[in-house]
C-alpha cells in the first residue's frame, strides 16, 4: 500500500488521506446527500483525473457536481452516463446499462485513457442500485465489480467508489446485497443525512475516526 503522504486526500470529509487501492462502498437512504458525499471522494486534484459511471445524471451535471466538492475537478473527468448524449472525448454514453460485459469495457477504456494523461484517478459508480435493479440477478452485478471496477484499482495508482442507494427497489433484500458487497470491498462509508447540507459517516475501512460529522 502506499504510504500515508501518498494518499488520496478528502479533507472536506475530515477523513485521513486514502491508500491507493482502496474500494470504498458508500451507502445511504438520501440519495441527494449520498451524491454529495460521493462527489467529495471521487473529485479528482490537479495531478489526478475522476473517471466516473453515472446511471442518473447527464455528463455535464456529473462535472458540476464534481466542480462544486473541489474546483476544476469537473474539467479532470471522464464519464460514462445512461442519460443524456456523449459529448466530446469527456463524456460517453451507455446504450444498454443491463449489459454488463459492454459497461465492463467502456469503463475500463475511460480508465486507461485516464492514465495516460495522469497515473493517479478515482473512480466511482453512481448508483450501483440503479444496475442492481435493471438486471435479473445480482451476482452479475458482483462479478461486474470484481471483473472490472475493482480490478483497475489492483492495476493502477486508485482508489474506487460505488454508491448504494439503500431506499431503492433493487428487486433483491437490500440488506443481503450489501453484506455481499461487503466482502469485495476494502471500505464501508454509511451516509446519514442529520440536517440540511449535513450528514453522519459511520466509517469501518479507513484510518481516522469512526464516525465523522461533515457540511456538505
Amino acid at each position: 500500500m502506499s504510504l500515508a503522504t501518498d494518499g488520496f486526500a478528502v479533507d472536506s470529509l475530515s477523513l485521513g488521506p486514502i491508500d491507493s487501492g482502496t474500494s470504498i462502498l458508500l451507502t445511504g437512504e438520501d440519495a441527494d446527500t449520498l451524491q454529495a458525499v460521493f462527489s467529495q471522494l471521487v473529485a479528482a486534484a490537479d495531478d489526478e483525473r475522476s473517471i466516473v459511471l453515472s446511471t442518473g445524471s447527464g455528463g455535464r451535471a456529473v462535472q458540476r457536481d464534481l466542480n462544486s466538492a473541489r474546483t476544476g475537478a469537473g474539467n479532470r473527468a471522464s464519464v460514462l452516463t445512461c442519460e443524456g448524449p456523449a459529448s466530446g472525448d469527456d463524456i460517453q454514453s451507455v446504450d444498454d446499462i443491463s449489459d454488463l460485459t459492454r459497461l465492463g469495457m467502456d469503463f475500463s477504456t475511460l480508465v486507461a485513457s485516464a492514465q495516460q494523461g495522469s497515473g493517479r484517478f478515482r473512480s466511482g459508480i453512481m448508483l450501483c442500485s440503479t444496475i442492481a435493479s435493471e438486471i435479473e440477478d445480482t451476482r452479475s452485478l458482483y462479478r461486474f465489480l470484481n471483473s472490472n471496477f475493482l480490478t483497475e484499482l489492483r492495476r493502477g495508482d486508485g482508489i474506487g467508489v460505488c454508491a448504494l442507494d439503500t431506499s431503492a427497489d433493487i428487486g433483491a433484500d437490500m440488506s443481503s446485497t450489501i453484506s455481499g458487497l461487503q466482502t469485495s470491498f476494502a471500505a464501508h462509508i454509511e451516509v446519514e443525512k442529520t440536517g440540511p447540507g449535513q450528514a453522519t459517516l459511520t466509517v469501518d475501512g479507513l484510518d481516522g475516526e469512526d464516525t465523522v460529522d461533515v457540511d456538505l
